[in-house]
């Protein structure tokens, strides 16, 4: 079972995506802001972080820089989790490290959980080519 950890301060949204990946069979951990984000992120190496972007005591762009700056997290694929609109979210995906950006609200069930499979299949597959 692949373990999804969610960075989401917003309380709806954060209840929202948990339950949708827990019924797709994930597990899901949860962090309210980035410093308890990252302590999580290092100590339980989950296998794709969702990260909100607009998060109370650091912005996105810093956890994705400590993130990748950490080695025991480096490799964790990073999907932005964003309410920004999609252009906007583009670029900033690209620079702050994110494999991709899934908008807020989940409006459509089926695409999220697709968009969650597609980056831990793109995750798991760079993991495998590193280990050869």
């Amino acid at each position: 079972m692949a373990k999804i950890l969610m960075i989401e301060d917003n309380p709806d949204n954060a209840e929202l995506a948990r339950r949708i990946l827990f019924s797709a069979g994930y597990e899901v951990i949860h962090a309210l802001e980035a410093e308890t984000g990252l302590e999580i992120a290092v100590a339980e190496q989950p296998d794709l972080i969702l990260l909100d972007l607009g998060l109370p005591d650091y912005d996105g762009q810093t956890l994705a820089g400590w993130l990748r700056a950490e080695p025991k997290t480096s490799a964790i694929p990073i999907v932005a989790f964003t309410a920004w609109p999609e252009e906007t979210a583009r670029h900033m995906t690209e620079s702050y490290g994110c494999v991709g950006y899934i908008s807020k609200p989940i409006i459509k069930v089926n695409e999220f959980t697709t968009k969650i499979a597609s980056y831990l299949k793109i995750a798991k597959h760079e993991s495998t080519n590193k280990n050869r």
